[in-house]
């Protein structure tokens, strides 16, 4: 049993995913972890304290004032005990509170003086999710390191569709198990990976461009540097939060990416090109901006830009591991089949960006990782989960 003496304390709020939880404690329970749950009032309304402390044969605590078993200050107690902090699920209100640093009950008490890493697992509408109020929350904590698992996209209990729904149980315990658990399969290996959309200028003001955000790239970088291996990450434009300990190159255009690609290329092990880089740019940009003018169209001249992933492919030496990215829109695995083989990659992933939930932007992915012997295919998951399926891909082809 992998966790078996781990001491975990998980928090349950008031939402309609509190049914997830007594799940998540009986994955944990069977592992071999110990775990502590706190409730808060409005979680009461939806699943019983004794349904888990029967699965998780410990007292559930909820009350601040509630005199202990034992001699001892609770919330300390179980902040002290605690190897990791998981709130499942985690609604605005505990991310609110978190961010501020709002004390008024044994959860968020308890969360505030803890030491342990803490994953939350986020469930709530998604216009809540959304909401600018919500976002700089999430942004505030996970700058002070708090770790996030979700949401998800999907069909939500409101009846809306979007983000919002918490992650599944089994990826939860696979997050817990990661933070308590870390592997380490990737030391010594020196991993490249690109991030974010370039930017092609017409003008000072004005460019060709996509709606990549960095945040497949970022999830791949982390994850690759928490196994251990030596990890750069070459950027063009990002929206979100840069992983924290990575060497970064910053690059504009796609000449600027193949420059800083082919610079690195020869000394990496592994090479993951996650980057959405524009396929042409303007020939003649100008220096000076553009001006409407009434009535006139205007006929912009494109020349090709340099084929990165091609480059990479023709210059790779023995023992290097190349991964591409397929991101389309229509005959998918055909359009991937043909980038795996014309540039010489050993993995492409391949995703359809216009489905729900994948692609541009978005906290989930959908995508099947293509190699030469066969294809396995990911479903729905939050971007982090996926890059650790691509890693361990990655991994077995390295090792076969």
């Amino acid at each position: 049993m992998k966790l078996t003496g781990k001491e975990i304390v998980l928090g349950v709020t008031g939402g309609i995913a509190a049914y997830k939880a007594a799940e998540v404690v009986s994955r944990l329970r069977k592992m071999g972890a110990s775990v502590h749950v706190i409730m808060t009032e409005n979680a009461r309304q939806f699943i019983t304290p004794l349904t888990l402390e029967t699965l998780s044969g410990n007292p559930v605590v909820h009350d601040t004032f509630e005199r202990p078993a034992t001699w001892e200050v609770e919330h300390i107690a179980l902040a002290k005990r605690a190897e990791v902090f998981v709130i499942a699920p985690a609604t605005a209100n505990i991310l609110a509170k978190m961010a501020c640093g709002i004390a008024d009950d044994m959860l968020s008490t308890t969360v505030l003086a803890t030491k342990a890493p803490v994953l939350v697992a986020p469930a709530m509408n998604t216009g809540m999710w959304t909401a600018p109020a919500t976002r700089q929350n999430v942004e505030t904590l996970r700058q002070r390191g708090v770790r996030f698992v979700g949401p998800e996209a999907g069909f939500l209990a409101c009846g809306d569709e979007g983000s919002g729904r918490m992650s599944e149980p089994a990826a939860i315990v696979e997050a817990i198990e990661a933070i308590l658990c870390p592997r380490r399969d990737m030391e010594g290996l020196r991993v490249m990976v690109t991030a974010g959309g370039t930017r092609e200028r017409l003008d000072p003001v004005r460019y060709i461009g996509n709606d990549s955000s960095g945040k497949m790239g970022f999830a791949l970088a982390e994850a690759a540097r928490q196994r251990g291996a030596e990890v750069t990450l070459v950027c063009g434009h990002t929206t979100a939060e840069r992983p924290r300990g990575i060497p970064v190159a910053e690059v504009e255009s796609t000449c600027e990416l193949y420059d800083a690609v082919m610079e690195r290329a020869a000394e990496q092990d592994i090479i993951i090109q996650a980057a959405a880089p524009a396929d042409y740019r303007p020939a003649h940009p100008s220096v000076q901006k553009i001006k409407k003018k009434a009535g006139e169209g205007i006929t912009l001249e494109l020349v090709e830009n340099p084929d990165i992933a091609a480059a990479v492919g023709a210059g790779k030496r023995p023992g290097q591991t190349l991964v591409g990215f397929a991101a389309e829109t229509e005959h998918l695995l055909d359009n991937a089949r043909r980038k795996l083989d014309k540039k010489n990659l050993d993995m492409i992933v391949a995703n359809d960006v216009s489905r729900s939930g994948a692609g541009f932007n978005v906290d989930t992915n959908i995508a099947t990782l293509l190699t030469r012997s066969g294809a396995v295919e990911c479903p729905l998951q939050s971007k982090q989960a996926l890059a650790e399926r691509i890693l361990d891909e990655i991994m077995a082809l390295r090792n076969a």
